[in-house]
């Protein structure tokens, strides 16, 4: 197999030619087919994170096929579309998998491309419970980002608290705001998405915005607090300052 490793934090991704690896107990062989590039694999190459054993293979926006089985597998055949995120597995039996936190698994805390190789290769193992079972349908290049930007932003969504025709603000529509919006258009909220300048403002209504607010128009809260108000604001910008701006809007609004 071909794999793009990193060495040691800090240094240059390099090309290198492997044995492909048998898959253990609970895992999978999965043939890569297309790996997302996150701003988050940085963890991996710079080496922000304490404890990364290198030489490592970042990547957690897989998709890809079954190949391989390993045993006490169920569920899975050679074959099948699997995709893999950033949430590397878990047991399933612990304290904290039994009250529905499998995130903080007690017994096994994998992170893909970070603890454990990734997709910046030919081929990588994954757990079995960090596997998703992926449509025929899906383009591989296209639906890899879903692993990692899609998850996080339907999942805030999800657990936000909005009901239909609550107002939902996407702040920022770079890559993850813009499945935020369609996410959010979709689940039945009224979306409004705020970002800087117009030059995403026909895209991103085409995606399923309702309203556009430009910040730099002027107070992105204030253009908010005329809408109504904002039940969920979930933010996609690494800016305090927006940030903040933003969350002196009323969480609820009025009904």
């Amino acid at each position: 197999m071909i794999a793009m490793v990193v060495p040691h934090g800090g240094a240059k991704l390099q090309r290198v030619e492997m044995d492909v690896p048998k898959p253990g107990p609970r895992e999978l062989l999965i043939r890569v087919h297309a790996c997302g590039v996150c701003h988050s694999d940085s963890v991996t190459v710079e080496g922000l994170m304490p404890g990364i054993a290198y030489p490592r293979v970042p990547g957690h926006e897989v998709i890809g096929s079954i190949e391989a089985i390993g045993p006490n597998v169920e569920g899975w055949k050679p074959g099948d579309r699997a995709g893999v995120g950033w949430f590397g597995g878990s047991c399933g039996y612990c304290d904290r998998c039994r009250r529905n936190e499998s995130f903080a698994c007690e017994n096994i805390q994998a992170v893909t491309g970070v603890t454990r190789d990734g997709g910046y290769a030919t081929h990588m193992v994954a757990d079995v419970s960090a596997a998703a079972h992926v449509p025929s349908d899906l383009d591989d290049v296209e639906s890899a980002p879903l692993l990692c930007a899609g998850v996080t932003t339907f999942n805030a969504l999800r657990h936000g608290g909005a009901c239909a025709g609550d107002l939902v603000a996407i702040l920022g529509v770079g890559g993850l705001g813009h499945l935020a919006v369609q996410f959010a258009a979709r689940q039945g909220f009224r979306t409004v998405a705020v970002n800087r300048g117009r030059d995403k403002e026909g895209m991103i209504r085409s995606l399923g915005a309702h309203d556009y607010i430009d910040s730099t128009e002027g107070d992105p809260a204030e253009a908010l607090r005329k809408l109504g108000g904002a039940k969920v604001i979930l933010a996609t910008v690494t800016s305090a300052e927006a940030m903040q701006s933003s969350s002196v809007v009323s969480v609820r609004t009025e009904r």
